[in-house]
């Protein structure tokens, strides 16, 4: 198993304003499959990706991936962690407002060791005729696919998404999937996504979750 969550708790506040967000949460998944957590808005699934992240801890519990204990870990492993392992899709896209499209996707490019071509991706991506755009001169749209460029670019091994829904964003996956499918310099990232009820359509193994992937 390539990424073993196990018992993972966290709360947040004190004493009578104390919320348990995360109650023993359980989760395995291996290389390539997909994952969706599915729930209302305050159920804990951005907490979850933020943990496996790196970007916040878990109050109890332990994440393994690809062998490596995250509860292990200094600062500085742990950047190397998400370094190595992690592409972050964040629900407000956090593109850097004065870089280009081509230079927000060569940021994810520059973190990694084997990461994808960048012309290749923006082409993919249908962002080479807005390479040279900064995100002010672009529609919700075309942001949220730089999002996915840059985080996609560094050919990850877990790749989080954290809120990205509708028909658009279902599209650009898609096509990203294919081209790794059909060429070997595409790696085969697992993918955690969350959205509330009804708004992402996935197949997770045998289930199907409102629509094909």
């Amino acid at each position: 198993m390539f990424l073993e969550i196990k018992q993972i708790y966290k709360s947040f506040g004190q004493g009578d304003s104390r919320v348990e967000v995360l109650k023993g949460i359980d989760l395995s998944l291996e290389r390539g499959g997909f994952c969706v957590l599915l729930g209302p808005s305050g159920s804990g699934k951005s907490t979850l990706l933020n943990i496996i992240g790196g970007i916040d801890s878990a109050d109890a519990g332990e994440i393994v991936i690809g062998g490596e204990s995250m509860s292990r870990m200094n600062e500085r492993q742990l950047t190397m962690y998400r370094r190595k392992h992690l592409g972050y899709i964040f629900q407000m896209y956090n593109l850097i407002p004065n870089l280009t499209v081509r230079e927000n996707i060569e940021v994810g490019a520059y973190l990694s060791d084997k990461a994808l071509n960048v012309d290749e991706l923006l082409k993919l991506l249908g962002l080479w005729e807005h390479r040279g755009k900064v995100p002010s001169q672009l529609s919700g749209g075309q942001q949220q696919r730089t999002a996915i460029g840059r985080a996609v670019v560094k050919n990850p091994d877990i790749l989080l998404c954290d809120e990205l829904t509708g028909p658009e964003y279902m599209e650009v996956i898609r096509r990203v999937k294919d081209a790794r499918d059909a060429e070997h310099s595409y790696n085969n990232f697992s993918g955690i996504l969350d959205g509330q009820k009804g708004s992402i359509r996935f197949v997770i193994e045998t289930e199907e979750i409102e629509a094909d992937f």
